[in-house]
């Protein structure tokens, strides 16, 4: 159509192009509105174009209302896409799930670290356990002797039998036949809050000996072994004795350097040709062989065999202290080195079983670590034999038979 100017001359012609009012095909209305539709809703399907002759697409006219337009007869913007509902407890989308907190993720590295550490642990002390000696010490009828609590006899035997001609001149043992005892102590554990003490029975006491008559006590080990020990122990103190602990000369250097030696603080120097020894004064760590001479020098010392028990308990203290240390028991190579050294040197009764060696640590520990006593048993006559004190070594035993703690009187009269 034309459109004339005011003064009736033809103007400037405007051609207008009318369209039917229409919807977008595939949108949604409600009310003539555009609209995202609910789930529920049928979004209605857009119009297939009429086809055109000879096969060519026609648009359909009017495609987009007057009120769908921006006035210029451009189509509207494209709706937002329709947006689903989220189930519940589900992450938002596009949000990264959650991660482990590092403290659960180290809780259960640690967890699963111990758990290694105590089957290792297992597989070890079983293995351990069998390399370890048996022997029928502890008899099943102790006869009047008693005990309270548990009482440990440690035995330290002189045996060469077990180690090289190489190995008996490293160590200074010589090559002496038999075996005797070189070391006899008590570790009394009473229980109850009683205080553990290790008593020192020195080797030239002079008791009855069943069977042999009076004779060193050392002797009976010699005569019958641990057997006949236990027996005169038990019937020269009336102490009854729960289990037997031995331990031979290269097990006992063995141990000593599985634990990278023991540090010993000595008075005055050591000089002893017969056990091999030439140690300084003051504080140094002693190695396998060195310990073992300690343990059995003698003869540089005036009290002889009296001097030698008391250095023994400090350097078996020394040895269960490093032992039962932290640093050996949570060093897995520390650990498995000293146990395997004591499972080659350690001879027990048939019936001492694990749970009595850990009474047996533990109790050690506690001496070494100043919670117990350790004591020599009271003497009498000293000389190339010794006796004991009737009086205080009775009231010795009468302790041990009742759990009790060792009497003061006992712990004065120590030299």
């Amino acid at each position: 159509m034309a459109a004339y100017g005011a003064d009736g001359g033809r103007g400037t012609e405007v051609k207008v192009t009318a369209y039917q009012a229409g919807q977008v095909p595939g949108v949604s209305y409600r009310g003539g509105v555009a609209h995202s539709p609910h789930e529920s809703e049928a979004v209605p399907a857009p119009a297939q174009a009429a086809a055109a002759p000879g096969g060519t697409s026609v648009m359909p006219a009017e495609p987009y209302g007057r009120a769908d337009t921006d006035g210029a007869g451009a189509p509207p913007a494209s709706p937002p896409p329709p947006t689903r509902r989220r189930r519940e407890g589900a992450e938002p989308p596009g949000r990264p799930k959650k991660k482990r907190s590092g403290f659960v993720r180290f809780l259960r590295w640690f967890l699963a670290f111990w758990l290694v550490v105590l089957v290792a642990l297992g597989v070890l002390l079983w293995y351990v356990w069998g390399r370890i000696e048996k022997v029928d010490a502890i008899p099943s009828d102790h006869g009047s002797a008693v005990s309270e609590g548990r009482v440990f006899l440690l035995v330290g035997s002189d045996s060469r039998e077990d180690l090289s001609a190489e190995e008996q001149s490293e160590l200074g043992t010589g090559s002496v036949e038999g075996q005797r005892t070189d070391t006899i102590m008590l570790l009394s554990v009473p229980g109850g809050g009683g205080r553990n003490s290790l008593i020192s029975i020195p080797r030239d006491s002079v008791v009855d000996i069943p069977g042999h008559g009076e004779n060193r006590i050392n002797a009976a080990f010699a005569f019958g072994g641990a057997p006949l020990l236990v027996e005169t122990i038990e019937g020269a103190t009336g102490v009854a004795i729960d289990d037997y602990v031995q331990i031979g000369f290269g097990g006992f250097a063995g141990i000593v350097d599985a634990l990278g030696g023991v540090e010993m603080c000595l008075d005055e120097a050591i000089q002893d040709d017969k056990a091999h020894i030439d140690l300084p004064a003051g504080c140094q760590t002693l190695n396998g062989t060195n310990a073992l001479g300690y343990a059995r020098a003698r003869y540089f010392d005036p009290t002889a065999d009296i001097g030698r028990v008391q250095r023994q308990r400090e350097l078996i203290s020394a040895i269960a202290d490093k032992a039962t240390s932290p640093g050996t028991l949570v060093n897995p190579i520390e650990l498995t080195r000293t146990a395997l050294a004591g499972g080659d040197a350690l001879v027990l009764d048939e019936n001492t079983g694990p749970m009595d060696m850990f009474a047996f640590a533990r109790g050690m520990g506690s001496v070494s670590g100043g919670s117990g006593d350790t004591i020599t048993v009271p003497l009498g006559r000293v000389g190339n034999t010794v006796s004991w004190d009737p009086e205080l070594a009775g009231e010795l035993w009468t302790a041990l038979q009742n759990g009790a703690d060792i009497p003061q009187s006992v712990l004065d009269a120590q030299p």
